[in-house]
């Protein structure tokens, strides 16, 4: 299902603000999942330089997820868009149907001297979304906001797997974790509404509600990883 317009938004005042600025209508205010301390991967790929990497991932809304990701040292580019479907179905409202396989998704550059790709999966299971949660995120639900890590090669699928199942024999959520690893086909980034959302629009209810938090948890879990200037799709 595609996240619910103005008539699930119990508050007018918002359903009134989101038509003024001509943005999608989002779900029902929900408030950002808690922070979980977690163990680093034991499996993962030393620290060292070369060329730029790249991680694509699934997490709900790709507002908060890109939101979070631009303020991580050793990130280079984040852009959100859509992962697990073909190109002809890769436009908001169609993926909003939540019948094209594809997830709302990041496509990650990094530079694996700073910062690792394991490192990168700790985040998203730390801060930016609940992995034991099914086919939804917070307010919203349908496969388009599965919890997914699309990898690129057979190194980043033993490395995402090998944490799933640590964390799992860690008891470390008290779910079992429900994240999908499938292989990376294809990413197709979203619309330019899209981009640099959370940085553009901080006093949205929904971004203010949600995300901000998320911002605020990976200052405060991953200090040594954060970073106070984001990097933007679009330069400011």
């Amino acid at each position: 299902m595609r996240r619910a317009r103005s008539a699930r938004i119990a508050a007018v005042g918002l359903s009134a603000l989101l038509a003024a600025l001509a943005l999608p209508a989002c779900a029902p205010l929900y408030g950002a999942e808690q922070a979980v301390t977690l163990p680093p991967p034991a499996t993962d790929a030393p620290k060292a330089a070369g060329t730029s990497q790249i991680a694509v991932l699934a997490a709900g809304c790709f507002w908060g997820v890109q939101g979070v990701y631009e303020h991580v040292r050793g990130v280079t580019k984040v852009v959100s868009g859509y992962a697990g479907g073909n190109g002809a179905t890769a436009q908001y409202e169609t993926v909003s149907r939540g019948n094209t396989g594809h997830a709302e998704s990041v496509q990650i550059t990094f530079d694996p001297a700073e910062i690792s790709y394991g490192e990168i999966l700790r985040i998203a299971f730390s801060v930016v979304h609940d992995p034991t949660e099914l086919d939804r995120q917070g307010p919203d639900y349908g496969s388009q906001y599965r919890s997914a890590i699309f990898f690129a090669d057979e190194s980043q699928k033993r490395i995402a797997q090998s944490y799933i199942e640590q964390l799992n024999a860690q008891h470390a959520f008290g779910k079992p974790i429900v994240t999908r690893l499938e292989p990376l086909k294809g990413f197709y980034p979203a619309e330019s509404y899209h981009q640099d959302f959370l940085v553009r629009h901080p006093t949205h209810p929904y971004i203010a509600y949600n995300d901000l938090p998320k911002v605020e948890n990976l200052k405060r879990v991953f200090p040594d990883l954060y970073r106070e200037q984001p990097v933007l799709v679009n330069a400011r």
